[in-house]
């Protein structure tokens, strides 16, 4: 499978994706952008070169998962959990 540059594999832009459970969801390079996911499940989960630019994961358990090199510019992470999130190099600066 080929995709365009900077195309991602799994397109979720958008999505309404409350409540979901994605615990240790391998989510490499998916694009997440402007997706609701209010109280979703990510614990665990590899979300390595995401783009969650604008989602909403108020209430988030992202507990335990790989944020490295995330895009999350304007995202909302209100009341969200980080604890023991691995945010290396992870983009959280507003736009």
């Amino acid at each position: 499978m080929s995709t365009k540059p900077n195309e991602s594999i799994i397109s979720l832009k958008d999505a309404d994706l409350n409540d979901i459970n994605l615990s240790k969801a391998s989510l490499f390079e998916a694009n997440l952008s402007e997706a609701k996911l209010i109280n979703a499940n990510l614990s665990g989960a590899f979300l390595l070169l995401a783009n969650l630019r604008g989602a909403d994961l108020s209430e988030a358990d992202l507990s335990n998962a790989d944020l490295s090199k995330v895009f999350l510019k304007n995202a909302k992470l209100s009341d969200a959990n980080l604890s023991k999130a691995f945010l290396l190099e992870a983009d959280l600066m507003p736009t």
